[in-house]
C-alpha cells in the first residue's frame, strides 16, 4: 500500500505500543520485584497505550482538520448509526458463532476474552484497554487506514476481507477468526455508510463495554448457555424462512 507518511507513522506507533511490553515489563520488574507480573503488565500496557494514543491523535491532526462536518451525517444520525452498529456487530457475531458451533464444531469460549477478563479481575484498571484504547486505535488502524486505503483501489468486499482478516489475526485468537472477521466487516460497513470513523469507534466501544459487563456479572456457564440458546433461536428462525 502506498500510504501517506503520517499513516506509516501511526502504524509504527501502534506496533511499538503493542510490542513494547516485551522490554518494558522486565524493566518494571527490576524496580518493583514484589509486584505481580500481571500488575506490571497492566501498568506498562496502559502507559504505552496512553502515549501511543496521544501520539496517534497528533499524527491524525491533518485528517481531523480535513473533515467537513456539514457534508456528513448529523449528530443525531451519528448516534443512531452507532447504536444500530452495536446491534449489527452482535448480529454478525451470533451468525459467526452459529457457524462455529454447528458447522465447525467450536464450542469453547474465546481465549482472548478469557485473558482480558483475567487481567481485569487482577487489576480493574485494565478495563480501560478494551473499552477505550482498543476500540479507538483498532478502528483507526484497521478501518480508517488499512480498509480505507485498500477500498480506494478495490471494492468493499476485498478491502473488508483484507482488513478484517488482519484485524482477526492481530487478536491471536485464530480459533474464532470467523467471528473477528464478521465483526470487522460490520465496522467497515458503518465506516463506509457514514464516512465517519467515530461511528464504528462508538459501536466498538459500546459492544466491548457490554461484553465486559456481562462477563463480570454473569456466571460463565450461564452466559454460554444463553448464547447457545440465542444461536439456536436465530438458527431456527433462519431455517424457517
Amino acid at each position: 500500500m502506498n500510504l501517506p507518511k503520517r499513516y506509516w507513522g501511526i502504524l509504527i506507533v501502534y506496533l511499538a505500543a503493542q510490542l513494547s511490553g516485551v522490554i518494558g515489563v522486565p524493566i518494571l520488574r527490576e524496580f518493583y520485584p514484589n509486584e505481580s507480573i500481571e500488575n506490571l503488565f497492566v501498568y506498562w500496557t496502559l502507559g504505552s497505550m496512553t502515549v501511543g494514543f496521544l501520539w496517534i491523535m497528533f499524527l491524525l491532526k491533518k485528517d481531523m482538520q480535513q473533515v467537513n462536518m456539514r457534508s456528513g451525517p448529523s449528530f443525531g444520525k451519528i448516534i443512531g448509526w452507532s447504536v444500530l452498529g452495536v446491534f449489527l456487530a452482535y448480529f454478525v457475531q451470533i451468525i459467526a458463532n452459529i457457524i462455529n458451533i454447528y458447522v465447525l464444531g467450536i464450542d469453547q469460549g474465546s481465549e482472548n476474552t478469557a485473558d482480558i477478563m483475567g487481567l481485569i479481575e487482577e487489576n480493574i484498571l485494565f478495563i480501560l484497554l478494551p473499552i477505550l484504547f482498543a476500540p479507538v486505535l483498532e478502528e483507526i488502524i484497521f478501518r480508517k487506514i488499512i480498509f480505507g486505503e485498500i477500498y480506494k483501489k478495490t471494492n468493499f468486499i476485498i478491502a473488508g476481507l483484507a482488513s478484517s482478516l488482519i484485524f482477526a489475526a492481530v487478536h491471536w485468537d485464530f480459533t474464532f477468526i470467523l467471528t473477528y472477521t464478521a465483526m470487522g466487516f460490520a465496522f467497515a460497513y458503518l465506516y463506509v455508510k457514514t464516512n465517519r470513523i467515530i461511528v464504528p469507534i462508538i459501536a466498538h466501544m459500546a459492544m466491548n463495554t457490554i461484553v465486559i459487563l456481562i462477563q463480570m456479572n454473569l456466571d460463565i456457564d450461564e452466559l454460554e448457555r444463553q448464547l447457545e440458546e440465542m444461536s439456536s433461536i436465530v438458527l431456527l428462525y433462519l431455517g424457517g424462512k
